[in-house]
């Protein structure tokens, strides 16, 4: 039981270090590189913990809870710091894609290309499957990104005063 959470905890120190390494290739500040190793290492986190506590639980759904909870940490974050929020999400879930799903999907269509006896249909099956798994862990972690931003954005003041006087003029010009 120890080892396994000893294990949770350094994949999740590496989900952070991979995080930081994109956000560096994404040249985002300096001064954001911790909390997006945080953010990286909450996805980790996340998400093996998950797929430990709830076995049935599929990779999908793992990947969700973990770019949901990422999505969460980064906006109270960004906006303490005015920065965006994407700032801080997009490095910190990318340890999150299926890298794994995807090199094997691109394998099993390289191998439909070729001559293949009778394993045609098994290596179909798996190709598809895998496919179809990079392309849902994908959404799963698009949308538990996306989703809490939405709902969670704040607009600029200025921006809605203008908003509301030019509807209130529009209003008054209509009667």
């Amino acid at each position: 039981m120890i080892e396994d959470w000893a294990n949770i905890l350094f994949k999740a120190f590496w989900c952070g270090c991979a995080a930081v390494g994109f956000g560096i290739l994404f040249n985002v500040p300096s001064k954001t590189l911790f909390m997006i190793w945080s953010g990286g290492a909450i996805a980790g986190l996340v998400k093996f913990s998950a797929l430990f506590l709830i076995p049935s639980a599929p990779v999908i759904q793992s990947s969700f809870y973990a770019s949901l909870a990422v999505s969460i940490f980064c906006i109270p974050v960004a906006h303490s710091r005015h920065e965006a929020p994407m700032i801080f999400a997009i490095p910190s879930v990318i340890p999150l894609v299926p890298g794994v799903f995807a090199y094997h999907t691109m394998f099993g269509i390289i191998k439909l290309t070729g001559k293949i006896g009778s394993d045609y249909a098994l290596t179909l099956s798996d190709t598809v499957y895998n496919g179809v798994t990079t392309l849902f862990i994908i959404m799963a972690i698009s949308l538990g990104v996306a989703i809490p931003i939405h709902i969670m954005r704040r607009d600029p003041a200025k921006k809605l005063r203008e908003t509301l006087s030019s509807s209130i003029v529009s209003n008054d010009s209509s009667d």
